[in-house]
């Protein structure tokens, strides 16, 4: 009988040590995945289901954003491996929303940015989000006010309005994702964030900003001149 070992024995210490000892930074996309999941496979070579999962969807953040039916398609996704993928995108985003609720939104633009990119950023279909702050601009409500197509959102400006006077809240931040990965605002985006301004204005809410996210990066309406 052979006592050859297999080709794997020992690489999960390896690479366990050099988490350990360099940090996650030393691991490349393919093997924070492999790492994963061990979780999910007591035994075996997780490496080439880890390289599978990138090819096939793109990139580590595709296959953290891809569905429970799109990952078990891939040959070698369970039950298990599929519950792990789907957690972690969940604990990122909540550390991220616990990091800008620690302070005022606009004094934590860069928090509130990442944890945009986080949430929405590998969305496939159109999402208006809406973040809802009080009077010292802290974060009272995030919710999804709309869902749409690939390319197009319908927002009421009404239904906006009167959920943030549901909320008392002093102030609005819109967000939404551009699924094509262009995050420049359309006309009908500039039209609609203008008509929910001027509603706003008029009930003494404050709109801060509109923020569109995508894959690529985002864009401001107020930096851009549209707020």
């Amino acid at each position: 009988m052979s006592t050859d070992k297999p080709h794997y024995h020992g690489h999960r210490e390896r690479l366990r040590q050099r988490l350990l000892d360099r940090g996650a930074g030393s691991l490349a996309d393919y093997e924070i995945l492999e790492f994963l999941l061990f979780g999910a496979k007591a035994r075996g070579d997780t490496k080439p289901l880890a390289k599978k999962l990138i090819a096939e969807f793109g990139s580590l953040a595709a296959v953290f954003s891809a569905s429970v039916s799109e990952l078990q398609q891939v040959s070698g996704v369970g039950v298990s491996t599929t519950a792990i993928l789907k957690l972690i995108p969940e604990a990122a985003r909540r550390m991220s929303k616990e990091a800008i609720l620690e302070h005022p939104i606009i004094d934590s633009w860069d928090k509130l940015i990442e944890y945009c990119q986080i949430t929405m950023a590998q969305e496939k279909i159109e999402q208006f989000r809406l973040l809802f702050l009080d009077r010292k601009n802290r974060l009272i409500a995030d919710e999804i006010q709309q869902t749409g197509t690939v390319d197009h959102t319908p927002v009421y400006p009404r239904e906006v309005v009167k959920r943030a006077l549901e909320l008392n809240a002093s102030a609005l931040i819109m967000l939404h994702n551009h699924p094509s990965g262009d995050p420049t605002p359309s006309q009908a985006d500039i039209n609609m964030t203008l008509e929910i301004k001027s509603v706003c204005i008029k009930l003494g809410i404050e709109l801060h900003d509109h923020l569109i996210i995508s894959k690529t990066g985002h864009s401001s309406f107020r930096n851009l001149g549209h707020l």
